[in-house]
């Protein structure tokens, strides 16, 4: 992210409503217990994953990719009174600090934490989605999507995130996550069944809204 970029991401999260006093406790033990800190959603994609949450209200929500837990936090805002989050994390390593936070952000009769293979899970949880996060492996993207997508509400939005992948997807790069991201792009917008933008916030996050019946 070369500076000008950076101040104007810096600019826009001074400029946007802060994260609860929960996130920032989770965001502090994430950099101080996890290698990768760097995975969190960050303040300005989690007030953005909020506030869709809280513009839909949705009434059952997927994570594929929990890591720590901020993007289910900051998802969990907007949920219906009566509704529920299921977030899937592979790492057992970290499930006890997802459950410790959630249980500290009051969030835990919301929200079910499973862990191991998304692939498997996904199919063992009953219902369809108003909203599904992807931020797991990449290279399962396409498989998370052609899971879920006949399982997605009319009106329903699969956010994927780390979809320019650091712009390699514009730099001619060939290695396997890049060309595997860069055809899951590419798949999205040609499936009739959605309309699809792809925002430049972060490392680039895909939206795909489910047509309605008369669209």
């Amino acid at each position: 992210m070369n500076q000008w970029i950076r101040e104007i991401h810096q600019y826009c999260q001074r400029h946007s409503s802060p994260p609860p006093a929960t996130l920032l406790a989770l965001e502090r033990e994430t950099h101080l217990k996890t290698l990768a800190p760097q995975m969190l959603s960050g303040a300005l994609q989690g007030r953005f994953l909020a506030m869709l949450s809280r513009i839909m209200r949705p009434q059952q929500i997927l994570e594929v990719g929990t890591f720590t837990g901020y993007g289910a936090h900051c998802l969990a805002e907007g949920l219906l009174p009566t509704g529920h989050l299921h977030t899937i994390e592979g790492n057992p390593e970290i499930v006890y600090l997802i459950k410790k936070h959630l249980t500290a952000a009051a969030l835990d009769e919301k929200v079910t934490v499973h862990q191991g293979d998304a692939k498997l899970i996904i199919p063992t949880i009953s219902g369809n989605f108003d909203l599904v996060f992807l931020d797991a492996n990449k290279r399962e993207y396409d498989q998370y999507f052609d899971a879920l997508a006949d399982r997605i509400n009319p009106g329903g939005i699969i956010l994927a995130d780390n979809v320019l992948w650091s712009g390699k997807v514009v730099s001619g790069a060939t290695d396997q996550d890049t060309q595997t991201l860069d055809a899951f792009n590419k798949k999205v917008l040609a499936d009739e069944r959605f309309t699809n933008l792809i925002l430049p916030l972060r490392d680039g996050l895909m939206m795909a809204q489910r047509k309605y019946p008369d669209n």
